[in-house]
């Protein structure tokens, strides 16, 4: 699998891998950004505090089908694996505490949780930070990994005072073991849309290379009105992804590639699109489920019948719309994401994003009034 976009603009990889007659790495690119293939894991004590914020990560309450902690257990010193339910190429690892013992090597304890397999890793703690666990992120900052974070995981006694008290003394304490311009993130694992979290989630974008933070953006819940616009400006990049690779397939002679738009492609960004903002029944139930709020007044919400369900026939039905009323579509519009010689392709490129940045813009609506209900009236 290779990342065709890391550290470069989306669209400016698109046109050069068009202009270049290199369909498969605009392909490879779609497919990443459809799988989302992400591992995320999480360093500290088991505890209820912990739990929680695996859960509300994937989206879950401590009742739900596949919520931590698993059943059975798994042993302290083992690695326990979760699986997304919606995204299941999104995936959450439990990793055992780092040791307190003394002396300490932190290159046996990364290797024996294969810490440098991971895309990112949350070293969490509800009181200060361990020694150990410092030497684990010194160790991964000189073999060259950003994206390992020091999260303060409240508890429910915690009050702003007393978590502010908490993230000087570790910020002394990491200062002080030589750790340079050092950050500790508050989260409150139940309600990640307070405190740092949406900070978190802005820094790991820039450390990630761009389809890994695609990825996170897309597996990860509808937490803010923030992350939906977020979320729908990542699904229009791939909407652009796809239309591009449409257009370059029609203008560029390519054996046994369809020259047509493809509607099993459409169907796939939106089913994408309508789990990821969180739309599907079974993900607004849950919402209401832990925010105290009954699961109809969040379904009444979506209007757009795309939110409720995604069939084969109403994408269809949109695609032949937008190809009716191709005039609306700028020119200019066409010049900037096509080479030249893709040019005469314009028309299939111009459907495709039409229709469905059009459904895409309409599901985000239903999305950030669901977001805006649960948090302004969940308790």
């Amino acid at each position: 699998m290779a990342d065709v976009f890391r550290g470069l603009n989306l669209l400016e990889t698109l046109k050069e891998s068009i202009e270049s007659n290199k369909l498969s790495d605009v392909k490879d690119a779609v497919e990443d950004l459809l799988i989302s293939r992400i591992n995320l894991a999480v360093v500290g004590v088991r505890g209820d505090e912990k739990d929680t914020f695996i859960n509300s990560l994937r989206g879950l309450g401590p009742g739900d089908e596949g919520a931590a902690p698993s059943s059975p257990p798994v042993a302290t010193e083992e690695v326990a694996g979760y699986p997304n339910p919606k995204h299941p190429d999104f995936r959450l690892w439990d990793l055992p505490p780092v040791p307190d013992t003394s002396p300490f090597e932190p290159e046996g304890y990364m290797d024996r949780v294969k810490f440098l397999r991971y895309n990112a890793v949350f070293m969490t703690f509800t009181r200060t930070p361990h020694p150990n666990s410092v030497e684990v992120f010194l160790e991964a900052r000189s073999l060259q990994r950003q994206t390992a974070y020091f999260i303060l995981l409240a508890s429910v006694e915690d009050t702003e005072k007393s978590l502010e008290e908490k993230r000087k003394v570790s910020l002394e304490i990491l200062t002080s073991k030589g750790v340079t311009q050092p950050k500790v993130y508050l989260v409150r694992p139940s309600t990640l849309e307070k405190l740092d979290f949406p900070g978190l989630l802005e820094d790991m974008s820039k450390d990630l290379p761009e389809i890994r933070a695609h990825a996170l953006l897309l597996a990860l819940p509808t937490l803010t009105s923030n992350l939906v616009t977020q979320k729908k400006e990542a699904f229009k990049a791939l909407v652009w992804a796809a239309a591009s690779l449409s257009g370059g397939m029609s203008a560029i002679p390519v054996p046994l590639v369809a020259s047509m738009v493809d509607s099993s492609v459409a169907v796939r960004i939106l089913s994408k699109a309508q789990l990821s903002l969180c739309l599907d029944d079974e993900s607004v139930e849950k919402l209401a489920k832990r925010r105290g709020i009954e699961p109809a007044r969040l379904k009444g919400l979506r209007t757009c019948v795309l939110s409720v369900e995604i069939t084969k026939g109403e994408v269809k039905k949109r695609l032949a719309a937008a190809e009716k009323d191709l005039a609306t579509v700028s020119s200019k519009l066409v010049e900037m994401a096509m080479p030249r010689h893709a040019r005469s392709a314009s028309r299939s490129f111009a459907a495709m994003l039409q229709a469905l940045n059009g459904a895409i813009d309409e599901m985000a609506v239903d999305a950030e009034k669901i977001v805006a209900a649960a948090v302004g009236e969940g308790k």
